[in-house]
């Protein structure tokens, strides 16, 4: 059975498995279990539409976020752009459910990719991971797990451990079989033997807590 299933990634992804099994006897045994790689990369227009989708669905369940965005997208015949949506008058905006913050968060969006502050996939492809992260989160309401997301899930950067995920502290307490959630500290030092596939890692883990 292939090691790799899923969109492809600008990485080796088995080298990664076989660089994790070597470097950590916990992720070798946790990988075994979960088997194949499926990190699948989400296509993405731009990062205006990704960050876009983002801050919509933050802090809301699945189904309304998704209703917002579905309505915000009608108003854009499926295809907003940042000038589009800073003509659109506030008070249609907020019709599609957008609260204040957000929508003050999807305006400074906008604003922001006009002025090139924030990059195309072209440019970012040419950035660091932490210049990345940089760049993305003076957006407003854009922190940083969210930049981290786009990085592993849309750039498919290798070397991302998201250490604010829930998740990733949730699945690292079950694969090494402590009794309460670990400090982050220590899901950062753990994490060192994991360089340079800490995105990996960090798929397997969440895998941890679904299969739990």
């Amino acid at each position: 059975m292939s090691e790799v299933k899923g969109t492809q990634l600008p990485f080796d992804a088995r080298a990664a498995l076989r660089y994790l099994r070597r470097a950590d006897p916990r992720m070798a045994t946790l990988i075994g279990r979960v088997g194949p790689l499926r990190l699948e990369l989400s296509p993405a227009r731009s990062p205006f539409e990704t960050l876009l989708r983002a801050i919509t669905h933050q802090q809301l369940s699945g189904k309304a976020a998704a209703t917002i965005h579905g309505r915000l997208l009608q108003l854009f015949n499926g295809a907003p752009t940042p000038a589009r949506l800073l003509g659109m008058p506030e008070t249609v905006l907020r019709r599609t459910g957008l609260s204040r913050n957000k929508l003050r968060a999807v305006r400074d969006l906008a604003s922001r990719t006009l002025d090139g502050s924030v990059p195309d996939f072209t440019a970012l492809a040419g950035m660091s991971d932490a210049e990345v992260i940089t760049r993305l989160t003076a957006v407003r309401g854009v922190g940083r797990w969210t930049a981290e997301m786009l990085l592993i899930f849309t750039l498919g950067r290798p070397d991302v451990l998201p250490l604010d995920d829930l998740g990733i502290r949730k699945g690292f307490r079950l694969v090494y079989g402590m009794r309460r959630l670990p400090a982050l500290v220590t899901v950062r030092r753990a994490g060192q033997c994991w360089i340079p596939y800490r995105s990996v890692a960090s798929w397997y883990l969440w895998r941890a807590v679904d299969r739990n």
